[in-house]
């Protein structure tokens, strides 16, 4: 477990910052953008679990936050450096529980008859911010995959998030009884 004595260390006065394996890097760096969002969406997520959702959200979005860690420390390591230092890291058994998820809440919410505007209650509002922050984290991991080696599951695993938030957002939208604010293609 980490301790820190120390907040601050001026190691990224100059626009750099160290990676997991001790690598200096550019703070702008496409790596460190990816798990910067990563930190991002699980403040977003913190955000609507502050703001009041269902009792049925509220374990899986902790879960989902701590699971987050994981995968922030994941991508914080090269892959070649995971051997060495063993950092937490997002693992198919991760993946599984999303699928779960969706599978478990996606009868509760009924089938799609139209896309859905983001909105409706304050909780599902915010759930709709964070999967939108999923999804650039996603497109960011797949810009670093095409240059770098990065864990296929942690890929999966942001995939299924997004559709996961999603979902809760329905749910929380029907939990509170509010109607989904619904696209008019014809607007």
């Amino acid at each position: 477990m980490p301790r820190l004595t120390k907040i601050y260390t001026r190691g990224g006065d100059n626009g750099t910052t160290a990676l997991g394996g001790g690598q200096r890097v550019a703070k702008d760096a496409i790596r460190v953008q990816v798990y910067g969002t990563v930190d991002e969406l699980n403040a977003h997520i913190g955000a609507a679990l502050a703001g009041g959702l269902c009792e049925r959200l509220q374990v899986p979005l902790l879960e989902i936050q701590n699971e987050l860690f994981h995968l922030g420390s994941d991508l914080c390591f090269l892959e070649e450096d995971k051997a060495r230092y063993a950092p937490p890291q997002i693992e198919q058994r991760h993946v599984d529980r999303l699928e779960a998820l969706l599978d478990e809440l996606t009868p509760i919410v009924g089938p799609l008859e139209n896309f859905i505007l983001p909105g409706g209650s304050p909780g599902a509002a915010q759930l709709h911010v964070a999967r939108t922050v999923c999804r650039r984290s996603e497109r960011e991991a797949a810009a670093l995959a095409r240059d770098e080696e990065v864990n296929p599951h942690a890929m999966r695993y942001l995939n299924r998030l997004s559709d996961a938030l999603f979902v809760m957002s329905r749910l929380q939208n029907q939990e509170e009884e509010v109607a989904e604010p619904l696209w008019d293609p014809a607007a």
